[in-house]
């Protein structure tokens, strides 16, 4: 019973690492202090996800580097799910649709990376961005999907000066116009 919950929590910091964001890329030995599990149970979940061939590998010197097969025909569901069940679907619903000249939506921090976090970290790019109306909206979201939203609001300009000034941030695209 225990191998099966220990595996299972696995199972799903897995999906969140490689499916959420399909840039991820990780080695066994780095995924153990990041999940705080045996290298055992993480190698056999890889194992099991490569079978089935939800995920694809590659050596890099000593290591075997796993990231996610995008062209499985799961990936899109896979990948749709995790946006609802961490909340994104309907961030981008209630919030990126109303917001005027907004470009792009990015997702950043924890949850960028594949790590499960009550704070959704989302940098929203654009020109005139009414920011009364889009902390109303991030107020109901957060009401919705029960988590924390920190943002930021950028113009085309300052996304490209601070991705120069912090160029270790892990971005996911969310939306684009």
């Amino acid at each position: 019973m225990l191998g099966t919950l220990i595996t299972s929590k696995t199972r799903i910091k897995l999906l969140l690492k490689f499916f959420l964001n399909s840039n991820n890329t990780a080695y066994l030995r780095s995924l153990e202090p990041e999940f705080g599990e045996s290298t055992n149970a993480i190698r056999q979940e890889l194992n099991r996800f490569e079978e089935a061939g939800l995920l694809v590998s590659a050596s890099e010197g000593n290591k075997k580097i796993y990231k996610a097969n995008t062209n499985h025909p799961l990936f899109p569901e896979i990948n749709g799910l995790l946006m609802k069940h961490i909340g994104l679907d309907k961030i981008i619903e209630k919030v990126a649709h109303k917001l005027g000249k907004l470009d792009t939506v990015y997702l950043v921090g924890e949850l960028a990376k594949g790590q499960n976090s009550k704070v959704i970290d989302l940098w929203f790019v654009g020109d005139k961005i009414d920011k009364k109306y889009l902390l109303d909206l991030i107020e109901k979201a957060e009401q919705v999907i029960n988590r924390k939203i920190r943002y930021i609001i950028l113009d085309n300009k300052e996304l490209n000066d601070f991705l120069s000034v912090n160029s270790k941030n892990e971005l996911l695209l969310l939306w684009k116009s």
